[in-house]
């Protein structure tokens, strides 16, 4: 008689071990070769607009990246402050990296004195009185270059700004910024801030999160299979699924030349919680099988477990790789890597559970028996038979009640707020927040709008439309600080003109007069006082519109504006700028989250269809998510959680991994029906049954993402938490809702075929 193939398999369980542990050696040796990527520019799409006309301006005019070291007192221009603050500057410019300063005393002043100009540092005295210091705060007042740019309007905080070189390790920098300041010792407060100071931060918080998440995950993760299986078996064989699969799928990124980042951190914890479900299903089994008085043998057992879970775990995880590979509407690219990485993890483990595990069954005695015909009831069988019970009695009541908690739930959808910024991955009291926060109320805010001009810069007519657009720029509220070429040339003519004479605070009206103010500059400054704002054929201008806000419909109302006094000017060659960026991210989580959800529902709706050969069995699984989405999205609007990067993965892992539940209470309540149960008795018989398997596997995606609590990133901690919210609903959809509709609706595609349907895997 030829063998089924669950007996092949078993025939060949050395070699299926074998090829399972070799393959996950092969990926181990790719692990030591991992990298981290804490720059959260990366993660975006290169064909993404804003990211494309970033890239081109600071090919045009420098790169962006920066440290910057913030002091605050009472008043920045008395003495010993500005001694301090001219020491720091004078020694940051000698540090590997720092390619240009900028402060209160690299920065210029340009003045007029006899028909010529005068550049000179922006401070070039230290006030010795009062009255020095009250000239000075005047001269500062009156100088657009440094005025609420790199000291803040009531004199209370001043900034050193180091522009960095390309490559600069963020490792290097910040400590010797913080070496800087304690070198430099003074009464006020002195803290480090900037681009490189963030991503420092994000990298040890990534590190203290993979330190921290992966070895405590799988430790709570093995006392709960522990509590659940009570043997070693049930404990080690999902655990060693669980812990190949991530090996794989960490080991997959070297192999392709990806890097972590604060969204793939999610990837080991992903795997912890989904990739033990399938073990957890093949275990229950095979303890449903060696039950008191069975004289099944290990390999008997073995070849029950694949032939007996073959179809619904292999449905349940395409379901699952379904939902992470949705991940790939997502704008990020770490987003969307995260879905391919989980999808190649979550496929190891579904073939390990339906191999492996019963390979190694096949090798083992089989044990002790854990679960009884008879005796004294077990708390959770209690608990399916009060669930079995109320949806037998009362379907309609519990449908109802489940119609009417969504609704209530879902007033909270429109309170849902977007936000991409990356301040928002911190608590409130961490340095970089307290920095970024001194930067947004005091100097003008992180964010900022850039725009391109491009054209004979010493031509007149282009500098009075940018001085015209700037000057409307200027005006939009939000929008703090401005700077441009065109701000700098009438600083000339107020320099070079008295108050009151024609060309005061003007630019001039010929290309000679500009080039005129150029070349005067140039004999007493250095050109490069101005490459943040020019380049050096005069060909291209840049605008910097400085924002104190994070908000999305604020950036959006920003930049709508912005638009709108530039559209005309066909000399605007590229808008860009951090504001843009985060605009654009926001916007492209809210498109990829609704993106990655139509996907998710179709995808798992075919595939439910597919499997029972029943239209309707797609539109009656799809009801538990239907009620679920609404309560999850209603829930962070309710309680103030933010649509971010991170968070807009939830909804595909839901529908990826919730559908499984109800898959599985579908399939053996078909079973049931078809080995003649009633409608009832068949669903109680299933909850009895299978919902021990479904709660294990439920709980184990529960307490496997909870651990997330721990990240040293909120929107981490905030997605786990989701995350239980979300697995909660669906295991109340799978065992209570799916129930009572099955018995109202009583679908055909669950009904006893003429001919049993026999599953041969």
């Amino acid at each position: 008689m030829k063998k089924s193939f669950a007996e092949q398999i078993i025939d060949m369980r050395w070699l299926t071990v074998i090829l399972f542990i070799g393959i996950t050696v092969l990926f181990a040796f790719q692990l030591p070769k991992s990298q981290m990527d804490p720059d959260m520019t990366n993660d975006l799409s290169k064909t993404m607009p804003a990211r494309m006309n970033n890239d081109k301006i600071e090919e045009i005019y420098g790169g962006t990246d920066m440290v910057m070291i913030l002091v605050k007192t009472d008043d920045v221009l008395n003495a010993d402050t500005l001694k301090r603050v001219k020491n720091i500057s004078r020694k940051m410019k000698f540090i590997k990296g720092v390619d240009k300063v900028l402060s209160l005393f690299e920065l210029k002043s340009i003045k007029g004195e006899n028909g010529a100009m005068l550049v000179d540092p922006a401070v070039n005295y230290i006030p010795k009185n009062k009255e020095e210091r009250e000239k000075l705060r005047k001269e500062l007042m009156d100088n657009d270059i440094v005025y609420g740019s790199v000291v803040s309007e009531d004199f209370t905080v001043t900034g050193i700004i180091g522009l960095l070189k390309d490559d600069v390790s963020d490792n290097f920098i910040v400590p010797e910024m913080e070496k800087l300041i304690k070198e430099e010792p003074g009464s006020e407060e002195a803290i480090v801030g900037g681009t490189q100071f963030r991503k420092l931060n994000v990298s040890i918080n990534m590190k203290k999160d993979f330190s921290k998440l992966l070895p405590w995950g799988l430790l709570i993760t093995f006392l709960f299979l522990f509590f659940c299986f009570r043997q070693a078996r049930g404990v080690l064989l999902p655990s060693m699924v669980v812990v190949m699969s991530i090996i794989v799928s960490m080991g997959l990124m070297p192999f392709l030349g990806w890097k972590i980042s604060v969204v793939t951190i999610l990837l080991p914890v992903i795997l912890i919680a989904v990739a033990n479900d399938y073990g957890i299903h093949m275990i229950a089994k095979y303890q449903e099988d060696n039950i008191e008085g069975s004289k099944l043998s290990g390999r008997e057992i073995a070849i029950r477990m694949i032939r007996s879970l073959g179809k619904p775990v292999i449905m349940t995880g395409l379901t699952t790789i379904a939902g992470m590979l949705c991940l790939s509407g997502q704008v990020l690219i770490s987003a969307k890597r995260l879905g391919i990485l989980a999808a190649v993890g979550i496929s190891f483990a579904l073939i390990a559970s339906l191999l492996f595990i019963p390979a190694v069954v096949s090798l083992l005695p089989t044990g002790k028996k854990v679960l009884n015909k008879s005796g004294k009831k077990h708390m959770l069988e209690k608990l399916l038979e009060f669930f079995g019970n109320i949806v037998s009695s009362k379907p309609k009541k519990v449908l109802l009640f489940s119609i009417l908690f969504t609704l209530t739930a879902s007033i909270g959808i429109p309170m849902i707020i977007v936000d991409s910024d990356s301040d928002n991955y911190f608590p409130s009291d961490h340095p970089v927040v307290y920095s970024s926060n001194m930067v947004k109320n005091k100097m003008g805010g992180m964010f900022n709008v850039l725009i391109s001009v491009h054209g004979n810069i010493k031509d007149p007519v282009l500098l009075k439309k940018i001085d015209r657009m700037e000057k409307e720029i200027k005006k939009i509220h939000g929008v703090t600080v401005t700077t441009s070429i065109a701000r700098v040339v009438r600083q000339m003519s107020r320099a070079l003109n008295d108050k009151g004479e024609q060309g005061y605070d003007k630019i001039p009206d010929t290309k000679e007069a500009v080039a005129q103010y150029f070349e005067l500059y140039s004999m007493s400054g250095e050109p490069e006082d101005l490459e943040k704002m020019i380049d050096f054929p005069y060909q291209n201008a840049l605008i910097n519109a400085r924002i104190n806000t994070s908000s999305t419909p604020e950036l959006r109302r920003i930049m709508s504006r912005i638009r709108e006094i530039t559209k005309e000017e066909k000399e605007v060659q590229y808008i860009g700028g951090l504001g843009r960026i985060f605009l654009e991210l926001s916007d492209g989580v809210v498109n990829g989250q609704l993106f990655s959800l139509v996907l998710a529902i179709i995808i798992v709706g075919i595939f439910l269809m597919m499997l029972f050969r029943s239209f309707s069995a797609g539109l009656i699984s799809a009801v538990p998510l239907v009620l679920s989405l609404p309560i999850l999205f209603g829930l962070m609007g309710l309680m103030g959680i933010h649509l971010n990067m991170v968070t807009a993965l939830l909804s595909s892992i839901m529908i990826g991994v919730g559908i499984d539940y109800t898959i599985h209470f579908l399939w053996r309540y078909k079973e049931e029906r078809a080995s003649g149960l009633d409608y009832s008795e068949a669903a109680k018989h299933t909850l009895l049954t299978s919902g021990r398997g479904i709660i294990f596997n439920a709980f184990s995606v529960i307490v496997g993402f909870s651990i997330l609590l721990t990240s040293n990133f909120l929107p981490v901690e905030f997605f786990g938490f989701l995350v239980v919210v979300s697995i909660f609903a669906c295991l109340f959809g799978a065992l209570v809702i799916i129930p009572s509709l099955v018995l109202l609706i009583k679908p055909k595609f669950l009904e006893p075929a003429e001919k049993p349907d026999c599953i041969e895997v």
